[in-house]
């Protein structure tokens, strides 16, 4: 099965929502993602629960209804529903058909936002940076942008050596080690290199972070890029950030090339105590901020102005052609539109 580049396939995985801050105790939202409508709620016991947006009775959206207690109750008829989709009350009659129920979904929240997972119960959990298992983390987001593709053509972004040279004039030859877990549906790429010593910007890199760059770009499930990059550098820890990827939700009739790909930046760094530690974790969040904008611009002029069907790949190519195939291998999740 083609999953890469396919819009009407939804591999498993966690997507992104909405920033945790957005729904407090007792609020409710409905929202569009891949496709479907849900609607996201917390309860008393302060856990957002997921479901399909639409009531099974006669079809009202729950986003307009109410949260009572750890349910949500429809504004229409009043219906009640748990996190799992089970209708648990219907005011004007004591029995609750077996078909009175709608889909549930897992959700988590990290890195400060509301993530939901296309089944109910998740294969995995959100993963972290390797640096940053295990530590309290800060963050820092962006507003999501979209780009004119598959947001799979996207994710490659990070792992195009080529371009490196070609788009960004980054002298540096870079070596590739890639290491797949298949239990978490995680891949690393890593690169190493030398950086060059010809300029004299690349002289005063070489003096601040040291002869040898590192960075890594980890992928989760084709929706998640995970970047660390000031890796083993002198003078600074490493920088990381999240892109979360989504396609957008657009109805059809829509022609592929109308569709977008939306990208959610997110900043992370380790949490420092004192009022020194804080200020070292907002440096270190916007230098982050910066080397991202620093790219940002003319990635964007590719990925807005792409047709992609490669007719012609070179040896350099390699890691891409990696990741297609890990992407192909992912398995498709009941929201997508054929599985067949």
């Amino acid at each position: 099965m083609n999953i890469f580049n396919n819009w009407d396939i939804i591999p498993k995985g966690w997507y992104v929502t909405i920033p945790s801050q957005e729904l407090v105790q007792g609020k409710i939202k409905s929202l569009d993602i891949c496709g479907q409508r849900i609607v996201l709620f917390r309860g008393e016991d302060s856990k957002v629960k997921a479901l399909d947006a639409y009531c099974p009775h006669l079809g009202t959206d729950l986003g307009i209804g109410k949260v009572d207690g750890n349910l949500v109750r429809c504004f229409f008829h009043h219906w009640a529903f748990d996190e799992t989709g089970k209708c648990q009350d219907i005011p004007c009659q004591n029995f609750i058909p077996e078909t009175a129920k709608t889909r549930g979904y897992a959700t988590t929240e990290k890195y400060g936002f509301i993530w939901v997972y296309p089944e109910l119960f998740p294969d995995k959990q959100l993963p972290d940076f390797d640096e940053l298992k295990g530590r309290e983390i800060v963050v820092s987001w962006d507003k999501a942008f979209t780009r004119k593709c598959h947001h799979h053509i996207c994710m490659m972004n990070g792992i195009d050596v080529q371009h490196l040279q070609t788009v960004h004039k980054l002298d540096i030859k870079m070596e590739l080690s890639v290491n797949r877990n298949f239990t978490t549906n995680i891949i690393d790429f890593t690169l190493k290199g030398e950086l060059p010593f010809t300029t004299w910007r690349e002289r005063m890199g070489r003096f601040i972070l040291g002869e040898k760059y590192e960075y890594s770009m980890r992928y989760v499930d084709g929706c998640i890029g995970m970047l660390t990059i000031m890796k083993n550098v002198r003078f600074m820890p490493p920088l990381h950030m999240i892109y979360a990827y989504k396609p957008s939700s657009d109805k059809p009739p829509v022609s592929w090339r109308d569709r977008l790909a939306i990208i959610q930046p997110i900043y992370v760094t380790q949490k420092r105590s004192g009022i020194v530690g804080w200020l070292v974790s907002q440096i270190l969040l916007l230098l982050t901020r910066l080397a991202y904008y620093t790219l940002k611009q003319e990635d964007g002029i590719i990925y807005d102005n792409i047709n992609f069907n490669p007719k012609t790949i070179l040896n350099i190519d390699r890691p891409l052609i990696q990741y297609i195939n890990y992407v192909n291998e992912l398995t498709p999740s009941q929201w997508s539109k054929n599985t067949k």
